[in-house]
């Protein structure tokens, strides 16, 4: 059905041969050639379409999907026909289709076979006469156009764009034929809706036109005297989205660009916002809708769909395809006892530092992830690891987030001053028409990828809130302008913050220095505190590793650099290679627990929660929780995916206790923490009530003494700084004179 005839304009450019040819085609010709390629283009023994179109006719499905490439290893000249010349050889494709129905039809009636394929013709036609309406859906195997190189040139040509779908419009119903009346005389008449506009209705009747030598002029019909009948219409569903240039093709320091698409009938409600796709459309233009003499000549591209391709469930990015020789490589990299290590060290190869080796081994981790589950009940285990870097300036934090952004198959980059929970999650938007649609933000956008926050503890809290079901449940709900769906979020978390006065302060506690609610905490499968520690010994050879690494990039412009120079800031692997290594091991390997890894973490797991309950007060030993027992398990499963295994083993777990010892529970000692594994808030609460019982409004009391006076009571220190500095960003307490005294307020 060419909804959109008549409103696009084509460019021609196809040679004069082609276009004598092209002329010379007439269209009962041109149906006749697709109609014998619909018949009798086989896969093997079956009739490939005959059989297709059949099976879709008993589930009223009303769609024939036609591959390209059958058409070229068919007919070439037909294939080259619908690449330069699709607005003119679909309608005729859907007719030949229609047709070859037709005859289908009549022969499964005379062979008494597929009576319900008749049924059902009869029923969507709504008499026994006519078929109904069938859409043809193209889908190509030529190579993808980028969406930034759709130009001028191939209007009116059929492309294939990929890229992911930013937001997507409610269907609407599209009238495509409109049925027009006369008030004064009757006469009806039917006409053509162009594609994205409106009804052109005629000013003067036809029957003026038709009898204009015998009509007197006081027969004549009156000016504007057509009028629309709704009901007498034909109609299609139709859906406008907006796609976007897959984030990790967009050149550095470029907005993302991105194009109007619409789809009808049986394309509508294919894709949602965050989904990856392969778009097969063809290059159309609009009215821009300027005022100004100028304007008239100015023309908005859009792509009319006629394919949509979706990347598989649980891909979530862009398709990767490898060679035997890639796939060998490999396989051999995997085999390799060293692997973790050599990864680890191609991480972020020119940072330095003693404190960066586990950090580093935490990101590879993070890059690998876990296995995604789905229970028999449906509930979705997540596979992805979140890692927070929390610690001083100048440790290098921001350029690990850069660095990972680079080496993820999908990376966002973005910074937490910056970001709003709308940009973060999702955002409704009203259109110039006035409806809503929706619009995804960075999380759904990495779906399948790593989303990088830096400067993660300057977000307001309320859009750090937004994101807790995106890190959890890898999902995002979205109930605004009565619009309900769930999008996906499948995507890590790597987040770098700093402390609360700017530089970590070793004479506070780690929960005065840390100033994220244990609710955003308990959401990191690993935390890191960096420390920029003043040591003699370590400040010299970090001096010397930057003096050199400048050096050697000065020389590397001159064409002077050496390979001893090279190797000392570069890894074992080149960022293209091990970009590579991790797609494949993200696409290829869902290992899971062996018998003696789950048993070890068992292990493990209960005798920690053992030495807690033999920890008087259970406040020195630092528990661990099922959330962060889930965590182990992900990071197991990410050590044994980066060698390709189907297994993690018992040396795999211990890998994963010790990098979460190094990091989480290091924390959790430290006491920043504590809030995530329980009993510590519940102690911070009956600080605050026995404070409220001790002072009352208006007293003022020394901090030192109202330390002592809790301590005496049996409360522990981190407990106490925790209330009171809770009071005091509730406004119940002010400190005054430099923190020495404590007045209660309200």
């Amino acid at each position: 059905m060419d909804w959109d005839a008549g409103r696009v304009s084509a460019v021609g450019m196809e040679s004069a041969q082609a276009s004598d040819a092209r002329q010379n085609a007439s269209p009962a010709a041109l149906q006749r050639r697709l109609l014998a390629f619909l018949r009798g283009f086989r896969v093997g023994p079956l009739f490939f379409y005959r059989e297709q179109l059949l099976a879709n006719a008993r589930r009223n499905h009303w769609v024939v999907t036609v591959n390209l490439s059958h058409v070229a290893a068919f007919d070439q000249e037909l294939q080259d026909l619908l690449l330069k010349s699709p607005k003119e050889q679909l309608p005729l494709l859907e007719s030949a289709t229609k047709e070859m129905l037709a005859q289908l039809l009549v022969a499964s009636q005379s062979a008494e076979v597929d009576a319900l394929a008749a049924d059902n013709a009869r029923a969507a036609s709504g008499s026994g006469s006519n078929l109904p309406d069938i859409q043809a859906v193209l889908t190509s195997d030529q190579a993808p156009v980028p969406l930034r190189h759709v130009h001028a040139q191939e209007i009116n040509r059929l492309v294939k764009v990929p890229g992911i779908v930013i937001s997507a419009t409610r269907v609407r119903t599209k009238c495509v034929s409109a049925t027009l009346r006369c008030r004064n005389c009757g006469h009806a008449k039917r006409v053509a809706v162009s594609g994205m506009g409106g009804v052109n209705i005629p000013r003067i009747c036809d029957r003026n036109r038709e009898e204009e030598g015998g009509v007197t002029a006081g027969d004549l019909c009156p000016k504007d005297s057509y009028m629309v009948l709704p009901d007498k219409g034909e109609y299609v569903d139709q859906q406008t989205l907006k796609l976007q240039e897959n984030p990790e093709v967009v050149p550095t320091g470029e907005m993302p660009r991105n194009l109007a698409l619409i789809a009808d009938r049986h394309l509508v409600d294919r894709a949602s916002p965050g989904t990856r796709v392969s778009v097969v459309g063809i290059t159309s233009v609009v009215n821009a809708g300027g005022k100004s003499v100028g304007a008239v000549a100015i023309r908005t591209l859009y792509l009319r769909v006629v394919g949509i391709e979706i990347d598989e469930e649980g891909a979530g990015r862009a398709k990767a395809t490898f060679s035997p020789s890639e796939e060998e490589k490999f396989h051999e990299m995997a085999r390799d006892p060293e692997l973790y290590e050599k990864l680890a060290k191609s991480i972020a190869p020119s940072i330095y530092g003693d404190y960066t080796v586990n950090m580093k081994k935490a990101i590879a981790c993070l890059l690998a992830g876990g296995s995604r589950k789905r229970l028999p009940d449906g509930m979705i285990l997540r596979g992805d690891i979140n890692v927070l870097l929390l610690g001083d300036p100048s440790t290098a934090k921001s350029q690990f987030l850069k660095f990972t952004e680079k080496i993820a198959p999908v990376g966002v980059y973005t910074s937490g001053k910056g970001s709003s929970a709308a940009g973060l999650t999702a955002s409704v938007i009203r259109d110039a028409k006035g409806e809503f649609y929706l619009e995804g933000g960075a999380m759904v956008l990495a779906d399948g990828g790593v989303v990088c926050i830096d400067e993660f503890d300057k977000m307001r809290e309320s859009d750090r809130v937004a994101i807790h079901e995106a890190m959890e449940q890898q999902t995002i709900s979205i109930a605004k302008a009565g619009i309900t769906t769930i999008l996906n979020s499948r995507a890590s978390v790597l987040a770098a913050a700093n402390p609360v006065f700017g530089r970590y302060d070793d004479m506070r506690s780690a929960s005065e220095n840390i100033d994220l609610m244990s609710t955003i905490l308990s959401r990191f499968d690993m935390i890191f505190i960096v420390r920029d520690i003043q040591d003699d010994a370590r400040d010299r050879q970090m001096a010397a590793h930057v003096v050199r690494m400048h050096t050697n990039a000065l020389a590397s412009a001159a064409g002077k650099s050496s390979a001893s120079e090279n190797s000392s800031s570069g890894g074992e692997f080149e960022p293209w290679l091990l970009k590579k290594f991790i797609t494949y091991c993200r696409t290829r390997c869902a290992p899971r627990l062996s018998v003696g890894a789950a048993q070890a973490l068992q292990d493990f797991y209960v005798g920690v929660r053992d030495d807690v309950r033999r920890t008087q007060g259970g406040e020195t030993t630092i528990p661990v929780t099922v959330r962060q027992l889930e965590a182990l398990v992900r990071i197991s499963e990410s050590l044994a995916k980066m060698h390709l295994l189907n297994e993690a083993t018992r040396e795999h777990v211990q890998e994963a206790i010790r990098l979460f010892s190094v990091s989480t529970m290091n924390a959790a000692k430290d006491g920043g923490t504590q809030g995530l594994f329980g009993g510590f808030h519940e102690k911070a609460q009956e600080v605050e009530q026995s404070i409220n019982r001790t002072l009352r409004i208006g007293t003022r009391v020394e901090t030192s003494a109202l330390y002592s006076r809790l301590e005496a009571q049996g409360y522990n220190p981190n407990a106490i700084q925790r209330a009171i500095r809770a009071m005091v960003q509730k406004g119940s307490l002010q400190q005054l004179s430099q923190y020495k005294f404590v007045s209660r307020v309200k």
